[in-house]
């Protein structure tokens, strides 16, 4: 089996009080056509709360990385319903009927 490697870039803007974060996560596929999937977070700052721009980031970026593992699951949840499971001598999957 060979190893692969996965790489996630996080993206992050602020403008005022809010903070966006893009979490992408970039596969193997193939050099000419990388498979991506990206997953999105936002935070925003109550008035009262001191400004400190690192808890926007911490919170956009974790809620990005939330959505991204949901998004990825949710593939891999498509592509065992359409690809994966036992077939039979038939080729048809051993769980559906006749």
């Amino acid at each position: 089996m060979e190893d692969k490697n996965w790489t996630v870039r996080i993206h992050i803007t602020e403008d005022g009080d809010d903070t966006r974060a893009e979490a992408v996560l970039t596969t193997q596929g193939t050099p000419q056509d990388p498979s991506t999937v990206t997953g999105r977070g936002v935070a925003h700052r109550n008035p009262i709360d001191r400004p400190i721009p690192e808890i926007g980031d911490e919170l956009a970026a974790s809620r990005a990385l939330e959505d991204l593992a949901i998004r990825l699951h949710d593939i891999a949840s498509d592509d065992i319903v359409e690809l994966a499971g036992p077939v039979d001598q038939r080729g048809s999957r051993a769980w559906e009927t006749p």
